[in-house]
């Protein structure tokens, strides 16, 4: 039985359309441009959350987040006790399983985090572990390295790095915007990119490989070594989509989030806790960082890859994604906090099968639960319960008819033309529904407006089905 090696490589809050091959100008992705012209390179992928954590552990598990009981970034929930992993399943069929990166599988403890100080993280380390990962080299975010004794703060420490790190993160004054204070090769992403490729191009086991290696850029904070800065020009980076007035109405799910104080996560960095306080030169700045770092990220996709090819060969099955997207100022905010917007939850996708190397583009809508099922089904295990299908079996169907959206109070559905998005929290109670066909920004809720009571009654009723299949089942 020839089983393939499965790679998934992923970016954290990476948008869709920051990659040359999606369209960005402002840079160049060489490395992953290669790819999508050898892959499946799906329009309509769809992250499970806006939250790293269910977006995460919905991807590895296959499920939503309200099917394997991780929904939340901030409170103690974690998967349901023997809902089955990509590791678990891969180990148990034979497969050595490692992680390059980020896993973000449990709650951070942000209440304990201290400026002066790094805390223990073997609590996180050994959950990890118990999934079935047979390895581990651990960068658990760009934050949290700062927060937490992963492996890669460890190791700053030793190179006596950590506490200019440590520093800059806790510095208010940058508005989560700065050039990396670490010499380039110890940014976080270039640790994981090399971590990944010294232990794909050394790997010497019979088994096959499952590696997922799992960059924490370029999430926030935005932290691009300077000398990567010159690859961006920002002459040709996309203007930002704002429509005057668009949040004066309170009624709205951002209204805060503009007008302040917000708890969109770039609130907290902007002046009166409000986006619209924010400066055009600010955003230039974060707009560069964040294209500045996804040069780096693609540069070490390009390592990564060479290793595979040389060390793996062809018979590997190649997955690049991302857990969710970035607003980047459209809107005229930054973050991803209560987001159903096209910016935050249509990701990139890439998928390039065993012996295949001639590029597709896919406009089917696919979800990221349907990662789980493509592995086993090309690692030739059985399948396991979950909301996902193999990708080429989705796309044969014609796609998801719906894809949903979920974190802690938070939910959207949308089947392409409309979307409903509705957020239930004990202070803040919205519900928005967007033409997508006559309003492709998505600045205009219609959700009053009778012409569209059909598009909302059929939504909800789908999203409350949902729903009804797990709780009232």
């Amino acid at each position: 039985m020839n089983r393939p090696h499965i790679v998934l490589i992923t970016a954290d809050e990476l948008r869709k359309d920051s990659l040359s091959c999606y369209g960005n100008e402002a840079i160049r992705t060489p490395n992953l441009d290669e790819l999508a012209g050898e892959s499946l390179m799906f329009d309509r992928a769809y992250t499970s959350s806006p939250w790293c954590l269910p977006s995460r552990c919905a991807i590895v598990t296959g499920r939503l987040p309200h099917n394997n009981g991780a929904y939340s970034n901030f409170r103690e929930c974690r998967l349901d006790e023997g809902v089955p992993t990509l590791f678990s399943e891969l180990k148990r069929g034979g497969y050595r399983t490692s992680v390059f990166g980020k896993c973000h599988f449990i709650p951070v403890n942000y209440g304990e985090t201290r400026k002066d100080r790094t805390l223990p993280y073997e609590e996180h380390r050994r959950y990890y572990r118990s999934l079935g990962m047979d390895d581990l080299y651990l960068q658990d975010g760009k934050l949290v390295s700062a927060w937490h004794y992963d492996d890669y703060s460890v190791e700053l420490e030793d190179q006596g790095l950590l506490e200019a790190y440590r520093a800059a993160a806790w510095d208010k004054a940058t508005q989560k915007v700065y050039p990396s204070p670490l010499p380039k090769e110890w940014h976080p992403d270039s640790w994981v990119g090399r971590k990944a490729e010294e232990y794909i191009s050394s790997y010497d086991k019979e088994d096959p490989l499952f590696a997922w290696v799992s960059f924490s850029g370029p999430h926030y904070p935005f932290d691009a070594p300077a000398e990567y800065y010159g690859h961006v020009n920002m002459d040709l980076a996309r203007k930002r989509e704002v429509k005057q007035g668009e949040f004066d109405d309170a009624s709205r799910i951002h209204h805060t989030s503009y007008h302040g104080p917000g708890r969109i996560d770039g609130s907290a960095a902007a002046p009166d806790r409000a986006c619209k306080n924010y400066t055009d030169e600010y955003w230039r700045r974060l707009t560069r960082n964040y294209y500045a770092n996804i040069v780096q990220i693609d540069e070490w996709i390009g390592r990564i890859l060479a290793a595979v090819k040389k060390k793996l060969g062809d018979n590997t099955l190649l997955i690049f994604t991302a857990d969710h997207g970035e607003m980047l100022g459209h809107h005229g905010i930054w973050g991803k906090y209560n987001c159903a917007y096209e910016d935050v939850w249509n990701v990139p996708l890439l998928a390039r099968y065993p012996g295949e190397s001639a590029g597709v583009r896919v406009n089917e809508k696919v979800m990221l639960t349907d990662i789980m099922p493509t592995c086993l089904k090309a690692a030739q295990l059985p399948p396991v319960p979950s909301d996902g299908f193999d990708l080429k079996d989705i796309v044969a169907q014609g796609g998801h008819p719906y894809v949903f959206c979920e974190g802690e109070g938070f939910a959207a559905i949308s089947d392409g033309e409309m979307k409903y998005v509705q957020v239930n929290k004990p202070d803040e109670r919205f519900a928005e529904l967007l033409d997508l066909r006559q309003d492709p920004h998505e600045f205009d809720n219609v959700i009053d407006d009778p012409a569209h009571a059909a598009h909302l009654c059929r939504l909800q009723r789908e999203l409350t089905e949902l729903f009804m299949r797990k709780l009232l089942a």
